[in-house]
């Protein structure tokens, strides 16, 4: 509570100021609260504008750029905001203030909306000895090429000639800190204040690697039915201090299989017992082979190391090291250790959380799809999915929560449309946990397909009595192999194409979840064409009322 004195002087200093002056106020104050700055230690900033430019998949690249500029509006700065997708190529050279914040993605690659962007630096020869830039890379450090898209990025500004304004920071999947730190520095850098006015962002966390969990199985069920071509597991897992909301993800790192460890070690002839130091941690050589090294699916460059190191030409065709082993095989024992030594980290795989925190206290639940694939006529399943889907009850295994800031539910009163064929259901179904646990006003439909309606339809008793109960306004299935022409989800937004679009009229969100190709791309063309139609628009309207709503974050996809 303020004192009389100072409640009267902001009084007199409210009814004096016009609407515009009293909003401006209201943000200033704002933002003094969110960054604990007092008005005394805000920066004197001498530059006048810049640009920050994002490239994203999840959205944590574009959450971060955004508080980046907000905190730069608030102090008098001119700010160009934008997707790397949507950034003019041509405007690069002109620019002086460039700050990139970019994720990296597969083996080492941008973001699907950074990729223009990221060919464009690589292939041209620029001029950009008048740019000023920094890059904030985002990764996952279980990778082997950590944060790899966002330091090609930094080296290649810097060859065409730009200047590095801070080193680049990379940060892992928690992220909070080393960002908040990156922020400061170029805060600190574009102003005139000493080290002791130098902005601290309150929301800083000790930095550090991200958070790993012990999980017990409490049920691995089969959800396909008798006859399917599939095979799809509900894995229901038990931790302590769980934290995580709808739309998040978690992260597993798979085991190799036990008898291709066994085997490998039997051909090379090396004591399973050695001790090997790996990353500051010693180790077996079996339960590095077992838990740690990628042995499957070896990059195209770990079987370049390799061929340099038994001196013999290998296709690119052979990526697993067993088969290599055996065609192409080591001297002796200590030859192998060499091997070891190249040999790249298990990747992490992300799953979409299929539970909600508020209806499983203590639990996380996943979907997961055993993959399979035939190489020379032998049948060779997915690493993590054959892995989780053989995981008997009350066995333990390791994972983390990947944050996904951009697959959110929207307030409870707004009305929701989800669509996730296959696994992309996984997400929807903590979806409606969260909207039936905590009694959400707003609408629901989801569209749903697979194969086969007997087989195939995955959560059937659990979206039935959601359609019962009223949580689910209503539901849209498709099963594609169930008569001669095949029907998917698409199909079904179609033939419901005019109650579709008058739920877009009136505020719905809509989210996708599953394939990225073809499944995501049939249904924005879907969405363009029910624009289109039951709107009355041509293309190029419908193609700016969809862009609004990705704007209004309306419109949000988790593919893959």
């Amino acid at each position: 509570m303020l004192a009389n004195p100072k409640l009267q002087t902001l009084q007199e200093l409210v009814d004096s100021s016009t609407q515009e002056e009293l909003i401006w106020m209201n943000g200033y104050l704002a933002g003094l609260v969110k960054f604990g700055v007092s008005a005394s230690a805000q920066p004197k900033i001498t530059i006048n504008k810049l640009t920050i430019v994002f490239g994203t998949d999840t959205g944590n690249s574009k959450k971060l750029a955004t508080d980046f500029a907000t905190k730069a509006k608030r102090s008098n700065i001119q700010v160009k905001l934008q997707s790397l997708d949507q950034y003019r190529l041509s405007d690069l050279q002109k620019e002086e203030y460039l700050f990139v914040v970019i994720s990296t993605h597969g083996e080492g690659e941008p973001p699907a909306a950074a990729k223009n962007f990221y060919d464009f630096i690589h292939s041209n020869a620029l001029e950009l000895n008048a740019l000023k830039y920094s890059v904030l890379a985002l990764g996952d450090s279980a990778y082997p090429l950590f944060c790899k898209a966002g330091e090609d990025v930094d080296i290649k500004l810097e060859g065409l000639g730009a200047t590095r304004l801070i080193p680049l920071q990379k940060c892992d999947v928690d992220y909070d800190a080393d960002a908040s730190t990156w922020l400061e520095n170029i805060f600190q850098k574009l102003s005139n204040s000493s080290s002791a006015n130098q902005v601290k962002l309150s929301s800083a966390k000790k930095s550090g690697s991200k958070k790993n969990f012990t999980g017990m199985v409490l049920s691995n069920t089969n959800l396909n039915g008798r006859g399917s071509a599939k095979q799809t597991h509900h894995i229901e897992i038990a931790a302590e201090n769980l934290s995580y909301q709808p739309g998040d993800s978690i992260g597993i790192v798979p085991e190799n299989n036990t008898t291709i460890v066994e085997s490998i070690i039997h051909l090379t002839g090396i004591d399973s017992n050695k001790i090997i130091t790996y990353r500051n941690e010693e180790l077996t050589i079996f339960n590095l082979l077992k838990k740690k090294l990628n042995i499957i699916y070896l990059a195209e460059r770990v079987v370049k190391k390799y061929a340099l190191l038994v001196l013999q030409e290998i296709p690119s065709t052979h990526i697993d090291l067993l088969n290599i082993l055996k065609i192409y095989p080591v001297k002796d024992a200590m030859q192998f250790e060499e091997v070891v030594g190249i040999l790249e980290p298990i990747a992490p795989r992300l799953y979409s959380i299929a539970s909600s925190l508020t209806a499983h206290e203590g639990e996380v639940h996943i979907t997961v799809a055993r993959n399979y694939f035939t190489v020379n006529n032998e049948v060779k399943y997915g690493q993590c999915s054959d892995y989780l889907s053989q995981l008997p009850e009350n066995s333990s295994f390791e994972f983390y929560i990947h944050k996904n800031s951009e697959f959110k539910l929207p307030s409870g009163d707004k009305d929701i449309i989800m669509i996730g064929p296959g696994t992309g259901i996984a997400p929807f179904r903590a979806f409606m946990e969260e909207r039936d646990a905590t009694g959400a006003s707003g609408r629901n439909w989801l569209f749903f397909g697979d194969q086969h309606f007997e087989s195939d339809f995955l959560y059937q008793t659990e979206i039935q009595n959601y359609l019962q109960t009223g949580t689910l306004t209503s539901a849209s299935v498709a099963f594609s192999r169930d008569q001669p022409e095949k029907i998917y989800v698409q199909h079904k937004m179609w033939t419901q194409g005019e109650e579709f679009f008058n739920w877009l009229e009136a505020g719905a969100f809509v989210y996708v979840c599953g394939a990225k190709d073809p499944m995501s791309v049939d249904v924005e063309n879907m969405l363009l064409k029910i624009i289109e139609q039951f709107g009355n628009r041509n293309r190029e309207e419908a193609t700016n009322y969809l862009l609004q709503m990705k704007e209004e974050g309306r419109y949000l996809k988790d593919v893959y």
